[in-house]
Order: C-alpha cells, then structure tokens, then sequence
C-alpha cells in the first residue's frame, strides 16, 4: 500500500491592509521594564516566577539575513508551531508547519504514515519537503522534532534562513506530550524514558543547526514570541516597527 502525494498552500500571510501587525517589541523598553540582560552571548527575560534565555550565535549571523526565513526546530512538544504561528502572524509572513504539509500532501495522520512506510519513508518525505519549502522566501517554518537527524536537512535549515531552537526540558516535553496519541515514538512503555533518550541523542544536532536558541521553560507563549521577535530584531533578521 503506498500514500499518494498531493500539493497544498502553505498558510497565507495576513492581508495587511485587513490587519494591523503588532508592533516588534522596543529592545530598550522590553530589556528595562523585564530586566533582560546580556552576559557571554546570553540573552535572559526575566517575568515572575519564570525564565526565558536565549544564546545568540553572532559570529554566525552573515550579512544578508534581514528578512530571511525563519525555522524552527526542536523536540515534539517544545512549541515550535505555536510560537512560530504567533510569529508569522506578528511579521505578517505565510507560516507552514512541515508535520502538518506531508499529512496534507499524503492525505493520511504521521502514525499512518509510520505504520504503512516506516520511519525510513516519512523521513525521506520529511527531506524532500524541507528541502522544497526551505528554498521558498520570506516564511516561517516548524520542523519535525527529527528533522535534524538528516545532514541534508540540517544543512539546508542552516543555510537557507535563520533557525531557532526552543529547547525544553525532558520533564515539561513529558508533561505537554504525554496524552498525544499523534506521537508514534511515544507510543512505548516508558514514554518519559524515550524523551530523555531523545534529548541527549537530538539535543547537539539542534545545537549544531540553530542559530538561536532559547530556553522555554514555562513562560507565556506571548512572553517566547516576544523575546524571539526582539532578538531577532537585534541581529538584523527583521526590521523594527520604526524602520
């Protein structure tokens, strides 16, 4: 039994004229009024009782990354179509969430997928449709928590935009994922124990492709997008609301 293919729009970016964008949070304001600072390269949003930090790759950042796509990787559960859906809808860009484009495209869930084509099949499809996508302009991406696991694609995310990675801890991905019926490697014994096997194995292939990453923690998904927007600000990658 094989799953045929079919092609579908990524999600249209708002008709400006129908909806004002938020504006990109002021770096000043934000970093006295929630007491971010920097120290080493780290960036940390400080709210009651929660943390967000964030490790910027400056000597990584090239010229010619204003208004590059945006992709987001990391763990299943650490909020990357959240928090890019917000994005995009803050930046007025088209957002595509990959998972969501090869279950459109084959007309069938990810465990359908995995049942019938194993994990070597999705992940060739996952390949060719981060490859197409990534060569797009001017999007905002959420990976497959095992996108990184091919060079190709780690290479191609790298190259083609600027990557976050939302990085979270074994225990909060437990806590978000563990009634999720649409996760196939969840679907053992031990759910928690192949999370934590997962972050130790995929935990430095994220680090290796991403040219952000933040620390999730528990915070508000306003208070993640915030914080990404005006990084993303400081690099250059976006233009402030004044400019």
């Amino acid at each position: 039994m094989s799953l045929h293919t079919r092609r579908t729009r990524a999600e249209p970016a708002p008709n400006p004229r129908r909806t004002r964008a938020e504006p990109a949070p002021n770096p000043r304001r934000t970093r006295a009024t929630a007491g971010a600072t920097r120290q080493s390269g780290r960036f940390a949003l400080k709210l009651p009782h929660e943390q967000i930090a964030l490790d910027w790759k400056e000597n990584e950042l090239q010229e010619g990354h204003a208004n590059a796509n945006i992709f987001f990787v990391g763990l299943m559960g650490a909020g990357k179509t959240t928090v890019g859906r917000a994005v995009a809808r803050r930046l007025q860009r088209s957002f595509i969430d990959s998972d969501h484009e090869i279950e459109a495209r084959t007309g069938a869930r990810i465990p359908v997928i995995w049942e019938l084509e194993g994990e070597t099949g999705f992940r060739q499809r996952e390949a060719n449709v981060i490859d197409e996508l990534s060569q797009r302009s001017g999007i905002v991406l959420a990976t497959g928590g095992g996108a990184v696991l091919h060079p190709e694609n780690r290479e191609h995310l790298k190259n083609r935009g600027i990557v976050i990675y939302l990085r979270a801890n074994p225990h909060d991905l437990w806590q978000r994922t563990r009634r999720d019926k649409n996760r196939p490697l969840l679907q053992t014994e031990d759910p928690r124990g192949k999370l934590e096997a997962l972050f130790q194995s995929r935990d430095p292939l994220y680090h290796e492709t991403a040219h952000f990453v933040v620390e999730t923690g528990r915070p508000t998904v306003n208070a993640l997008v915030n914080m990404v927007l005006m990084q993303l600000e400081v690099a250059g990658v976006v233009r402030s609301a004044q400019s």
